[in-house]
């Protein structure tokens, strides 16, 4: 069994291994985004998520060949619904920037923050820490200032549907997986998620309109390093979310605007100071989410003796 091993310091704060691996994650995940817009030059999206994904699960399959012999119907099960979700929160997403702006679909995509812990409440019966909930608030009010001061203009039509769905579809993956991580092997799920959220991708492709494109290395080589990092990133989810809640691992994934900022002042973009203030909210909502009250610490260290 996996245990939430804390990396404890001299100040009493904890942080897990798995929870130091999922925030390596979200950096992984932030800093994509200038590199998946360059290879859609060549590429349609749905053609692109499709070939990043089964290129992935195709790694996966590879990597963990022998583990693969044991999957189970309940795995099968399990890793189709994550996968579906994982189609979804892309395709609905790509579809979305289609007619309106980045900065409202940020906004509209990141209010899967505040569904996780919804949804884990009503649909599985686990309501938040206090904390957990200050976190979430200050990670939201980030992310929307993050998002612009433009994000309430405009009209509600189908592209603001569209991300709205985006949003649910992530939180739905979010919470799949932390139901299903105790109960499954993290590899074998991980290969039948990707797999599963390729093919739909391609599936999906005539119902869209959109065509096969001309070949081109710079989506391949791009579908296969991202394919890899997808890989990567579903297996530590997966394997993170077996002692971490959906609540918890929310919070270090709202981060993912901070370090695609990052990424982006590298490659020469500037952000504004609302944007700076929006990833200082997300870093102190990662950080008091991580908090104790004293008397719960004392109570926790007296029942350990």
């Amino acid at each position: 069994m996996l245990h939430n091993t804390p990396i404890a310091n001299h100040s009493g704060a904890l942080l897990s291994r798995q929870e130091l691996a999922l925030i390596g994650v979200t950096m992984l995940w932030g800093t994509t985004f200038l590199i998946v817009q360059n290879a859609v030059a060549y590429s349609g999206p749905l053609f692109f998520v499709g070939i990043r994904f089964l290129i992935a699960g195709a790694l996966s399959i590879l990597f963990f060949r022998r583990a693969m012999a044991g999957l189970t119907r309940a795995e099968l099960g399990a890793g189709t619904a994550i996968g579906a979700a994982i189609f979804l929160s892309y395709s609905l997403q790509t579809w979305g920037l289609q007619s309106i702006s980045s900065s409202m679909s940020a906004f509209l995509t990141a209010l899967y923050v505040p569904m996780v812990p919804l949804l884990q409440w009503l649909v599985l019966r686990r309501p938040p820490r206090l904390m957990s909930w200050i976190g979430i608030v200050l990670a939201f009010a980030g992310l929307m200032l993050l998002a612009g001061p433009d994000t309430g203009a405009g009209t509600f039509g189908p592209g603001e549907v569209a991300t709205l769905f985006c949003a649910l579809a992530t939180a739905g993956e979010i919470i799949l997986i932390g139901h299903f991580a105790r109960h499954v092997d993290s590899r074998r799920v991980t290969a039948v998620q990707l797999v599963a959220a390729g093919l739909l991708s391609l599936v999906f492709m005539p119902v869209m309109g959109e065509t096969f494109p001309a070949f081109s290395w710079v989506w391949l080589l791009t579908a296969i390093g991202l394919g890899l990092m997808s890989c990567m990133i579903q297996l530590t989810m997966n394997w993170a979310q077996k002692s971490i809640s959906p609540t918890r691992a929310t919070i270090i994934y709202a981060g993912e605007p901070v370090w695609g900022g990052i990424a982006g002042r590298i490659a020469g973009e500037r952000l504004p100071a609302l944007a700076l203030a929006g990833a200082a909210f997300i870093v102190v909502g990662v950080l008091v989410s991580e908090l104790r009250p004293p008397l719960r610490r004392k109570r926790c260290a007296e029942a350990g003796g």
